[in-house]
């Protein structure tokens, strides 16, 4: 009888104290929502530094097995008010560099255990950020940061778009281009991809290529008087700059740009840069014309060109004021 009575006491403490531990529990997590609540109204006062006082108190009340949906997205912010305080005018100090080993440890916790996809996205970007030239300067680790963000939304470029510019930064300039044709793959109508890929191509010297891929962006919007315009504009800086270019190949690039520049305007008729842009090349036009009478021709239509764009430029500012 006594043995029962006992366990059944023994019993009664372990509940009693499971209570206890429960009531001291939901306590925490009281004081960590209040915490949060405090330091979202310091952090959009930009208080970053008490801000971050109260974000500690709230991560530190988090159970990494099962994290409070809430209280994770202290994670982001405590990083964040961090990455604030830091500044790269003073890299080097140790200090100030300790702010920017806890911005980016906080981001890789965010990345973990935030089940808000948006601040879980956001916390990857800044710890892709933090990897650059102004803060840690170290590409490599920024990497399998994005191959993730890739992974994650395969169908968002921008993620391709910097993780090419890291490659082609540290002159990995095929791995560049492939990333580029994937971004390409994912989103075949976004023209951002084919100005990307053009881009490239053009700060690699392959100017055939940079024009094919703006040839792709025009064919995918062909009543896009901007695509038309952008291959115009490439077609005049390559022959007013390439001076390895001989006058017919000049001739044969001014010729291509002015049918561009014409399309352009004829979708849109006060298009004031493509009207801009057939004046500078009927300019070089003529700069390549050896007959005197069509020399002055060019230049006297590139005249009347330049004071039409100058009149639309007029109404267009009177019509803002």
């Amino acid at each position: 009888m006594r043995v029962r009575t006992k366990a059944v006491w023994v019993g009664g403490l372990a509940v009693i104290a499971g209570l206890a531990m429960t009531a001291c529990g939901q306590v925490a997590t009281l004081q960590a929502r209040k915490a949060l609540k405090e330091a979202h109204i310091l952090y959009q006062a930009q208080d970053y530094t008490r801000a971050a006082q109260k974000y500690e108190l709230v991560v530190q009340a988090i159970d990494p097995a099962n994290p409070n949906p809430d209280l994770a997205h202290g994670y982001f912010y405590l990083g964040n008010s961090y990455d604030n305080l830091y500044r790269p005018s003073r890299k080097g100090e140790a200090t100030n560099d300790e702010l920017l080993t806890k911005a980016v440890d906080n981001y890789k916790l965010a990345s973990e255990r935030d089940q808000d996809p948006k601040l879980k996205k956001l916390a990857l970007q800044y710890l892709v950020a933090s990897y650059g030239g102004d803060k840690l300067n170290d590409p490599g680790l920024a990497e399998p940061v994005l191959l993730k963000m890739i992974e994650m939304e395969p169908g968002d470029p921008a993620n391709y778009f910097v993780l090419a510019k890291i490659y082609q930064d540290a002159g990995s300039y095929e791995e560049a281009e492939a990333t580029l044709l994937k971004a390409k793959e994912a989103k075949p109508d976004d023209s951002s991809v084919y100005l990307q890929l053009a881009s490239f191509y053009n700060n690699q010297g392959e100017f055939d290529k940079t024009i094919d891929a703006l040839q792709q962006r025009a064919t995918r919007e062909p009543n896009n008087p901007e695509a038309h315009y952008t291959i115009a504009s490439y077609y005049w800086d390559e022959a007013f700059r390439d001076f390895r270019l001989n006058d017919q190949q000049k001739r044969d690039y001014v010729s291509k740009g002015l049918t561009e520049v014409d399309q352009a305007i004829k979708i849109r008729p006060d298009y004031i840069e493509a009207i801009t842009y057939k004046g500078l090349l009927l300019r070089l036009q003529a700069n390549l014309e050896k007959d005197v009478t069509r020399q002055k021709q060019l230049l006297s239509e590139a005249e009347a060109l330049q004071a039409r764009a100058k009149e639309l430029q007029k109404k267009k500012t009177e019509g803002i004021s």
